[in-house]
Formats: C-alpha cells, sequence, structure tokens
C-alpha cells in the first residue's frame, strides 16, 4: 500500500527528518554489530589475562557490555540487573577475594 503522507517527505523538513530517523536506525544497527564483537573480545581477554585483578576488571567491563546489549534489546530491567549484579557486586567480590590470596608470579 501506498503511504497517504507523501507531501511531508517532499518539503525540507519532511526530508530532513527522514535523514535524521535512517542515521539514528544505522548508527543502533552499528551498536547491535560492535556490541556483541566487545563482549567476545572481552571475553578472550579474561581468558588470556594472567593477572587476576585484570582478568577481573574485564569480566566487569564484559558484564556492562552486556547490561548495554540487553538495554538495546529494550530490556531495561534486565540491564540493571545485569550492571549492578555483574559488574559490581561479582567485581566486588572478586577483587576481595584476590586480595585475600598472594601473588604469585
Amino acid at each position: 500500500m501506498r503511504e497517504q503522507h507523501t507531501g511531508v517527505a517532499k518539503s525540507p523538513l519532511g526530508q530532513l527528518l527522514m535523514t535524521l530517523k535512517e542515521s539514528k536506525m544505522i548508527e543502533a544497527a552499528a551498536l547491535h554489530i560492535i556490541t556483541p564483537l566487545a563482549i567476545v573480545i572481552c571475553a578472550i581477554s579474561v581468558i588470556l589475562f594472567r593477572d587476576l585483578l585484570y582478568a577481573t576488571i574485564a569480566l566487569g567491563v564484559l558484564s556492562l557490555l552486556l547490561a548495554l546489549e540487553f538495554y538495546l534489546l529494550l530490556a531495561p530491567d534486565v540491564a540493571i540487573a545485569e550492571a549492578a549484579i555483574g559488574a559490581g557486586v561479582t567485581a566486588a567480590i572478586f577483587i576481595i577475594a584476590i586480595r585475600g590470596t598472594k601473588r604469585r608470579e
């Protein structure tokens, strides 16, 4: 079916609005591609880091990226829980546990 409001898109303001809408869609699509790639890179970094503190920080960043992806997928409640528990509480518990161990190189 044909859209009835074709006159809006023909005006300069209508064309500008359509361009802005399309650019926002492109930005959202780019975020949906970049965020999972960054999550995979952080996961690989967690595995490869020899220092436990660096691995814990990378795990916290991974959790924040995962929270961002949940937010982009329109699940803000899950995103808040992931950011609070995954990045905050889990990282804090790991850092406290690492402080209780002796460094071995």
